[in-house]
């Protein structure tokens, strides 16, 4: 068992100490990608576990909603809005570019875990079209040369964080 699979379980069992009892599946399932940012295989067989329903049931829940995720997200989770606004402001080719920049698809998640990249269908920012969620931040006016911009500056971040770290292990 990973390190990680065994701290969804110690999670799981304290929460159902605590407060997990009498909720329903989809509040604990909830609960559960809200502490690990995904649904790992491992914590939904051990919520049908502790609820006493079947593993299928959690999964035919989980894979209903389109809410939950499977797959830990990246550090930078990308989410390109496809509403009906950006449409028309041609959000594809925002998509389509930043798929092709991260070398990944929609749903998908860098082999480094940096970036996971989502494509959504309104964030609520229609006047701002097309726009993308970068974490946090909303970003509107969304073009390739910003794409290009975004991912330059975190390169520029993550080159920052090596380069301090080599020279704190020098100096020591």
């Amino acid at each position: 068992m990973t390190e990680e699979e065994q701290a969804v379980l110690d999670w799981l069992g304290e929460y159902f100490r605590k407060q997990g009892s009498g909720k329903s599946l989809i509040t604990v399932l909830l609960a559960l990608q809200e502490k690990f940012g995904y649904l790992p295989g491992q914590g939904m067989r051990e919520v049908a576990r502790l609820m006493g329903v079947s593993a299928a049931n959690v999964y035919g829940v989980a894979t209903f909603y389109n809410r939950f995720r499977f797959n830990p997200p990246g550090r930078h989770e990308i989410k390109v809005c496809m509403g009906t606004a950006c449409h028309i402001k041609r959000a594809d080719k925002i998509l389509d570019h930043w798929k092709r920049r991260l070398e990944i698809g929609a749903g998908e998640v860098t082999p480094d875990r940096e970036y996971s990249l989502e494509r959504v269908a309104c964030v609520g920012c229609c006047t701002l079209a097309p726009v993308t969620v970068v974490g946090d931040e909303v970003i509107g006016n969304m073009s390739t040369s910003k794409i290009d911009g975004i991912l330059l500056g975190h390169d520029l971040d993550r080159k920052q964080k090596v380069d301090g770290a080599t020279r704190e292990t020098e100096g020591a």
